[in-house]
This record gives C-alpha cells, structure tokens and sequence, in this order.
C-alpha cells in the first residue's frame, strides 16, 4: 500500500489500496473525493469545502456557539434529557436507551470541551444529566435480562456508562453523588458485559430473537463498548477479561485482508471490496479499538483514514435523508457524524508528523457540512441536531483530550 500524502501545493494522485483507490488533493487543499470500485478508475465528484480550513480561532468560535446550543436544547421535566432521536420507537416514545446514550453523549461533550470547571451553566445541566443517567438504572426496559431482537438499551448502557467515566477521569462528578454514580456506573458495565451476544462475542442493537441465541457481532457497535471497557479497568473497575477477548476476536472476524468491515459478521467475512464506500465508518472506529488492544497497526489505521477520505461523499449524499440503509452501499445517515468523530480519533494513533495534514482535511470537511445555524445534523429529526453537534465538538477537540486507554490483558 502507498501512503497518500496530502499536499496542499500540488495536486496529488495517488494510489492507497490495491484496490484501486486513489486521493486526489486540488490545488486549494480541496478532496476530489472518488468512490472505490475494485478494478475500476473514480469518478471525481464535485468539490466540497470552504475556501480555506477553519483556523484556530474558527474553531473555538464553533465550540461556543455549539456548547450554547447544547445548553438550550437539554429538554425533560426537569431539564435534564438530550434524547438521540431515530425512526424506532417502543410504545410510540423514543426508547429510554436512545434517551440515556444520547444525555451520555452531550453531556460527555460538555465535560470534556475546555472551560468547564468555571462554567457554572454547564456544572448544573451535567448534574441534571448525571441525576437522569444514574436513574436510568432503575428503568424495567434497560434490564439486562430481556428477549433480545431489536432494542437499543445497549446503547444506554454504553455511552451511560462512558459518561461516568468521564466524569470520573476529570474528577467532575457532581458533589455529593459520588456513591450514586459508582453505583450506576458499576451497573451499566455489568449489564453491558451480561448482555454480549453469546458464543461469538460483541455487541449488537440487532440481535436474533431471544437473549442466548447466538448473533452476528456489530463493528458499529462492539468499538464503543470495548473502549468503555477498556477504560473502566484503567480506572480500577471490574471488567472480565474473556468478554474483552470475545469482543476482539469477534472483530477481527468481520473484518477482511483489505481492511473492509462487513456490517455484522458472526463468523469470518468475505466482504468484497466494492463495499467499502459503506464501510468507512466502521473501519476507522474499528481499527482504533484493535489497535488499542494491540491487534491493529498504523498502516491499517492509515489504510481507514485514506478511504475515509475518499469515500466520505458517500455519506454525505444519505446526510439528512429519510429511510435508513439505501443502497448502492446500505448508508444510513446515522453513520455520519459517529464516523466523522472516529474517524479524527484515529487521526490520534498516525505518527505525530502524519497528524496535522489528517486533521485539517477533516476540519474541513466539518465545516462544510455546518448547518447556517452553527449546529450540526445527519437526521431528519431536530433532536439530533444533539447528537450531531456534540459530536462534532468532540471531534474538532479531539487532539486536547487525554488519550483512550488501551486494553492489556496483564
């Protein structure tokens, strides 16, 4: 594999995958990007982008007017809720796994955006979030013992759990609910390790029907929560090592020699390479967490970023679209902004002289997909506009934040 190396001078054509998948940078620092077919030459698409990247005072501007955002749209009785909002629901309502991950999300973002320790406004919207995420625990449809098929509890598990986290490592747990949150939090990566598909390892929001029957393991999912994982026993949490090991071989199992990610795999996938348009997402999210477990490397991690790069009109043309997986490459537009802020996540493992040029682009291309308002959205929902924005904070802040901790099975 070729390295693709961005120049902003002069226009670049290069090869990065054997499978016939090349970058092209215009002269403005622009992508060009095309869309990997094996055996076959792009099709340039349209230019996209601001004139110029964001600077640093650009971005610190977004970051307030973003946080503002975030402050006026937590929601609830009391105000204490930023629901991910998608197309399923249970009993009409937004289920309370999306209501959990989503307040985890934001309020992570919060917490982790530089400021916080003096910005009294957002001390009090965390305490709220973190009073409903440790009341969570006690919501009949997040037990851990239920009949499986399709339900996102999972997801309330994870990013519940990686809210606390956060809110542990930055010392910012609200006075006086100390053992409140230990509690929650020891809960939440109980039932997360409880409710791993069984035999095959992982995790995934679409399971066959009953909770023991064995599944295909989801790479947009079981990342997530292995860096939960991974993180509770940095912290000196209890994790069972031998669910970490499943989750990792689980992974592996979905990925291909040329780096694709199949959907959800439940043994070796033999996913062809004209997938990977649809893949980008996974891959980068993927990679980091192997590579944080020592099963990946900095080509591989390389090899997700270029395509990324190169593929990422793909999401963009199912950003703020009804329907979820449309083909040609079954993109649904909830991939977006998860695949952004994974993706300048593992801009964080290249070699620091590879960094800055990685960084810039996604800057860019961040920027360009800005909504006149200043808040970001990959749905049709305006509860998203939450999600969307938070993480797109977190991505654009990426390179302040303490380091994800690795997995060592020692």
């Amino acid at each position: 594999m070729k390295h693709a190396a961005f120049n902003r001078i002069a226009l670049i054509a290069c090869v990065v995958t054997a499978s016939s998948l090349h970058v092209r940078v215009t002269a403005d620092g622009l992508v060009a990007a095309p869309v990997l077919v094996a055996g076959t030459e792009p099709a340039t698409v349209a230019l996209v982008g601001p004139p110029t990247p964001p600077d640093a005072a650009a971005i610190e501007s977004a970051v307030r007017e973003g946080i503002a955002f975030l402050l006026s749209a937590q929601e609830g009785t009391p105000k204490a809720q930023w629901p991910y909002e998608g197309v399923y629901r249970v009993g009409g309502e937004i289920p309370v796994g999306y209501r959990i991950g989503g307040t985890g999300i934001v309020g992570e973002c919060l917490v982790r955006t530089p400021g916080y320790s003096a910005d009294a406004a957002r001390q009090d919207a965390v305490r709220r979030a973190c009073t409903y995420i440790c009341a969570g625990i006690r919501e009949p449809l997040m037990n851990p013992v239920y009949e499986g098929g399709y339900d996102v509890r999972g997801w309330g598990y994870c990013y519940g759990a990686r809210f606390l986290l956060v809110l542990r490592a930055a010392k910012a747990v609200p006075a006086g609910m100390e053992a409140e949150t230990d509690a929650a939090l020891r809960w939440y990566l109980d039932a997360m390790q409880k409710t791993e598909i069984p035999e095959v390892g992982g995790w995934n929001y679409a399971r066959q029907p009953g909770i023991e029957t064995p599944s295909p393991a989801s790479p947009f999912m079981t990342p997530p929560c292995l860096q939960v994982l991974f993180e509770a026993k940095a912290q000196g949490l209890p994790v069972d090592a031998a669910v970490v090991t499943r989750a990792l071989d689980a992974l592996e199992r979905c990925r291909t020699p040329d780096g694709n990610f199949a959907y959800s795999a439940q043994r070796q996938t033999h996913e062809p390479a004209r997938s990977i348009p649809g893949a980008i997402g996974r891959m980068v999210c993927s990679e980091s967490v192997l590579m944080r477990a020592g099963r990946s490397d900095v080509a591989n991690i390389r090899r997700a970023l270029d395509a990324f790069i190169a593929n990422w009109r793909q999401l963009e043309i199912r950003r703020k679209k009804t329907g979820t997986h449309v083909g040609p490459y079954s993109v649904a537009p909830y991939y977006f902004f998860f695949g952004f802020y994974n993706a300048c996540d593992a801009i964080e493992l290249l070699p620091v002289a590879e960094r800055a040029e990685y960084r810039r682009q996604f800057e860019q291309l961040l920027f360009a997909v800005r909504d006149a308002d200043g808040t970001w959205d990959d749905r049709v929902f305006p509860r998203t506009r939450n999600f969307g924005t938070a993480m797109t904070l977190m991505a654009l802040q990426r390179p302040q934040f303490p380091a994800p901790a690795e997995w060592s099975s020692k």
